[in-house]
């Protein structure tokens, strides 16, 4: 049969349908109807197709194991948290999920109850408290929570080439009652990385490129579904802007300065004011 342009689309899904499993039939052809049906609807030209291929090309290259462009790619246009909300239906007494982000590290070191995860990196002091139970109370003994974060300067581990060693990130037990205690430094609003493709398509539009300040968190707990999180500090910048569409209102949490003295979350003490963040992860069982 010859190929037009009445008939390529057809054909295309004909072929992709002879896939051996029924699934990747499905998300082929289905993929081959939608891309068709952009170009028809944009008319899209040649130098323009190119442009796309050259763009991803280029997200694929500056991609490594510590940095993910094709991650941040999905989270700019919304479809990371699209993907985490068809796939993460939780009831409403579980926290609910929102995107992985493209600087989670796997293998962050143990920390005890009350580890210092900055271990001497400038910033304010935070404390996290709380318990982590099922949708009916009952605390989790013993559920790892993995957290991690960008410094004061907006900076990942991921972004800093001369570190080999794990940089504001750990993972913390929690205790026999369920109750953990993370302490760490104030995290602060940041730009997302502007050196690569993404930067370069978004330099072209009014789309703010800013994430509101917050905390990474992911616990994976036998029996439960797994929970990939943020807790957002209450009074950020670019709550309601947020480039990566992660903010979610239960997530906003305020984060209390306490005075210099005694540090009541881990029975320390400090010279400096610091603050005290109190949350409760509830984990939806399987």
């Amino acid at each position: 049969m010859f190929v037009d342009e009445d008939n390529l689309t057809e054909l295309a899904v004909e072929r992709w349908a002879t896939a051996h499993s029924p699934r990747l039939g499905e998300l082929m052809t289905a993929l081959v109807r939608h891309l068709h049906a952009f170009s028809r609807e944009v008319r899209l030209t040649e130098d323009e197709w190119m442009a796309a291929i050259e763009w991803l090309t280029a997200a694929g290259q500056i991609s490594d194991a510590k940095r993910q462009e094709l991650i941040l790619t999905s989270d700019v246009l919304g479809l990371s948290t699209l993907v985490v909300q068809l796939n993460n239906t939780f009831t409403p007494r579980a926290t609910p999920a929102t995107v992985l982000g493209p600087f989670h590290i796997d293998g962050s070191p143990t920390a005890p109850h009350g580890f210092d995860m900055s271990d001497g990196i400038p910033g304010t002091p935070l404390f996290f408290t709380g318990r982590v139970t099922d949708t009916e109370g009952k605390p989790l003994p013993g559920a790892v929570l993995d957290v991690w974060q960008a410094d004061t300067e907006g900076a990942y581990e991921a972004q800093l080439p001369e570190i080999d060693e794990a940089r504001l990130r750990a993972k913390y037990r929690t205790r026999e009652d369920g109750t953990y205690c993370i302490r760490t430094i104030a995290p602060r609003g940041y730009a997302i990385p502007m050196d690569g493709p993404v930067g370069d398509l978004m330099r072209r539009t009014d789309i703010s490129h800013f994430r509101p300040a917050h905390v990474h968190f992911l616990i994976d707990e036998p029996g439960y579904r797994k929970l990939i999180t943020h807790l957002f500090q209450a009074g950020s910048d670019y709550l309601d802007s947020d480039v990566v569409f992660g903010t979610k209102n239960v997530l906003i949490i305020p984060f209390t300065e306490q005075p210099a003295g005694t540090t009541s979350p881990d029975g320390g003490t400090l010279e400096v004011p610091y603050l005290h963040a109190e949350y409760d992860f509830v984990l939806q069982p399987h």
